[in-house]
């Protein structure tokens, strides 16, 4: 895959897509057959070099009382997905983030990747909330 809107034009048909920019989409997963939900980002971004990429990202948990030492081990054990944090209305908060070339992604390797940062954003979110789903 080359650019945006063939990523956008991959996923359009197979997922609730529940926000739209020039260069984002959020699609909303359920899972547990319905009793949970959890939105995926993707967005482009771009290195130094140019070379455009597709990041992956899921909201987890707010950083609130959280032990970072605990997400910098999950970064270092996960084979894919890192930690990382970012802003929702201003409150810092842990989320879960994945980063591909555009140039390596095929239309299965970005549903496979939709489901799995999807399903391992919503298992760390189950765990750091006492089984809650706040997003």
């Amino acid at each position: 895959m080359q650019n945006f809107e063939q990523i956008r034009s991959a996923i359009k048909g197979d997922y609730k897509i529940t926000a739209r920019e020039p260069y984002m989409v959020c699609v909303e997963l359920s899972l547990a057959q319905g009793r949970r939900h959890q939105s995926i980002f993707l967005a482009e971004i771009e290195d130094d070099d140019g070379r455009k990429f597709l990041r992956f990202s899921t909201v987890v948990a707010p950083m609130t009382g959280l032990d970072a030492r605990r997400m910098l081990a999950y970064n270092w054990q996960s084979r894919v997905g890192y930690m990382a944090v970012g802003e929702l209305d201003s409150v810092p908060y842990l989320q879960l983030c994945e980063n591909r070339p555009y140039d390596t992604l095929t239309p299965a390797e970005v549903d496979r990747l939709i489901l799995e940062i999807g399903g391992v954003g919503d298992n760390l979110e189950r765990a750091l909330s006492a089984g809650g789903d706040l997003l």
